[in-house]
């Protein structure tokens, strides 16, 4: 049974009646108006409003602070149309759900695809492209964020109105459909929620309740959240379980909460999501966090996104070395090996900014870091967006997705991602006019502190995240997914995939990471124990040389090579550009059979 109370919003009582709550410590009275006509006075008790009145799902209302300012609900269902528009009631206990009987997946089968759900159609775009990802071999889809936004198209980071999918990509019955149907085929579905900001424009909060932010403390989006406070940690968690709860999601992705001033506030949170959620289920809570806080991860977090994992392999597959890419650029090559032996490479060292970063995270089993190549991040946030089958070589992002794709870590790709896709995935708003300008020009300025970029006429050839354009070019065509040029890609991310399904995830549970060390430039073997004593092993080279191994392969099974041929193996060379993953046996009967085995998961 779940552990739950609903303060704000609007809350269906059944019988035609719902109550509306709005925290409005600055307002000297409120009045609930309705679509229809009707507008009725809200009682005061002490810094709320509340009033319940006759009002069903669909209906349309809105507030009136102080007989002036009509404000949609902040805990709005729902919009019409946009974050200025009408809140619409929410009848959560309508929807009619056909996978009653899905508990979730426990988290070591995770294997995450990202996707922007109005690049695919809104809802029922991704609703129709679930088959494909089953195929492929994802078992959860994570959705970046769906908070109600300014205009029709958003990147998603831009968020004002947080428990209202945004209109543009559907109904709330649309999502739960979705929902549905992913659970139907076995895939879990986590959402992204930003909590650290609000998006520029569609905010209302500071024209009624003022002490949601702290004026002392500063952001890159202005005042801080005030976590301090008992009510804006409510209205949080209240939105984390409507996802978990009404929504049935499998998870949450916590955006940048280093933005979070009030560290307390994450282990409560976690805390008391898992006290509201019914014990039988698997719900899994990650985190993007910059500070490498690597204590939550045992305060009711699963796992991290692993920043440091993705910036060592970016700079050794694309010699990028300007902005956070010189935190990883020196000694490259121990950076590898830390992050494969340990998870986070700053663990409390020094950064270029001469500021420590990071804590002691070798402890925690490979399972508590997401690894990735590309995200919405990484790409979105580069000028031209390019995603990385245009900055590396096609064999060097093919070892890399070996690691990827057959380390313990839990592996997320983006979407596109999987066939190489070649598309950009650009950042896009629809602000208006005044806005759209400052953030285009903003947006333009970021960049000059790279030397490419330190001219004005070049900076002017980013694109406008206004323009519509923007947002066409970004988005993706799945049947290019089958032409030729892509078909081999394809082939390699389903193989390893339904490798995994067969040899590692079956053995992931109480894998603990069991060193790594130095092959060569930019060589690492890293080794893992996995839960029934065999040892994970993956050699990778992303170097242009060949290196010797040591110790030597023989005597165990290979579970996949890249780019290493029969004499290679018998020689224990690794060439440039390629990777290898070996299973460790217990039998010598078994590890006998090595090379026959090897031959037949050679792809050269």
């Amino acid at each position: 049974m779940s552990m739950r109370t609903q303060h704000f919003g609007a809350v269906t009582q059944g019988k035609g009646y719902t109550r509306f709550s709005l925290w409005a410590p600055d307002a000297r009275d409120v009045h609930l108006q309705f679509r229809k006509g009707d507008t009725l006075p809200m009682e005061r008790r002490q810094e709320w409003f509340e009033l319940t009145a006759a009002a069903t799902g669909g209906d349309a209302y809105r507030f009136i602070i102080n007989n002036e300012l009509p404000v949609p609900d902040p805990a709005a269902g729902a919009q019409h149309h946009d974050v200025h528009n009408w809140s619409l009631v929410v009848d959560h206990s309508t929807y009619q759900w056909n996978c009653n009987d899905w508990r979730g997946r426990p988290w070591h089968e995770t294997v995450i695809y990202e996707l922007h759900a109005g690049l695919m159609g809104g809802f029922s775009g991704v609703t129709k492209h679930l088959p494909l990802l089953m195929e492929l071999g994802v078992t959860a889809i994570e959705l970046m964020p769906l908070h109600e936004f300014p205009g029709s198209r958003n990147w998603g980071y831009d968020g004002a109105l947080l428990f209202a999918p945004d209109a543009s990509y559907g109904t709330p019955d649309e999502l739960k459909h979705l929902i549905d149907c992913a659970h139907e085929l076995g895939i879990m579905v986590f959402v992204d929620v930003v909590y650290n900001h609000f998006g520029p424009d569609g905010n209302y909060l500071n024209n009624y309740a003022s002490h949601f932010f702290r004026p002392d403390v500063h952001t890159p989006w202005g005042a801080a959240i005030d976590f301090q406070r008992n009510e804006v940690r409510e209205f949080f968690i209240e939105n984390a379980l409507m996802w978990l709860l009404d929504y049935r999601v499998d998870g949450l992705r916590f955006d940048a909460v280093h933005a979070i001033q009030d560290a307390d506030f994450l282990a409560a949170m976690a805390a008391q999501i898992r006290a509201a959620v019914p014990a039988e289920r698997h719900i899994h809570l990650m985190l993007e966090n910059e500070n490498n806080s690597a204590t939550l991860l045992s305060q009711g977090y699963n796992a991290q996104w692993n920043d440091d994992g993705h910036n060592i392999l970016h700079h050794l597959l694309t010699g990028e070395h300007e902005g956070y890419y010189a935190d990883f650029s020196e000694r490259a090559t121990e950076k590898l090996a830390r992050f494969l032996s340990e998870g986070f490479i700053y663990q409390g060292d020094t950064t270029r900014h001469g500021k420590p970063r990071g804590e002691p995270s070798g402890h925690l089993p490979p399972t508590s870091f997401i690894l990735f190549l590309q995200n919405h991040d990484q790409v979105g946030n580069r000028a031209f967006g390019e995603r990385l089958t245009q900055l590396a070589r096609k064999e060097a992002l093919e070892a890399a997705t070996v690691l990827l794709l057959l380390s313990p870590m839990v592996p997320l790709l983006f979407m596109g991602e999987e066939w190489g896709a070649e598309q950009p995935f650009l950042y896009f708003t629809d602000h208006k006019p005044e806005l759209a300008t400052a953030v285009r020009d903003g947006r333009r300025n970021e960049f000059a502190a790279f030397s490419f970029f330190n001219r004005d006429d070049v900076r002017e050839q980013i694109p406008d995240p206004n323009a519509l354009e923007t947002f066409n070019q970004s988005r993706l065509d799945f049947a290019e997914c089958l032409q030729p040029a892509h078909r081999e890609r394809l082939s390699l991310y389903r193989e390893l995939l339904a490798l995994r399904k067969k040899e590692i995830i079956p053995r992931l549970p109480g894998t603990v990471a069991a060193g790594a060390h130095i092959l060569g430039d930019k060589a690492v073997s890293a080794r893992w124990l996995l839960n029934d004593g065999r040892e994970l092993r993956i050699d990778i080279n992303l170097s242009e040389g060949a290196v010797t191994i040591n110790p030597a392969w023989n005597g165990h099974r290979v579970l996949y090579s890249h780019r290493v041929s029969d004499d290679d193996y018998q020689h224990n060379i690794l060439p440039g550009l390629s990777a290898l993953a070996i299973l460790e046996h217990h039998h010598q009967d078994e590890a006998t059979q090595a090379p026959e085995s090897y031959a037949s998961a050679n792809d050269d």
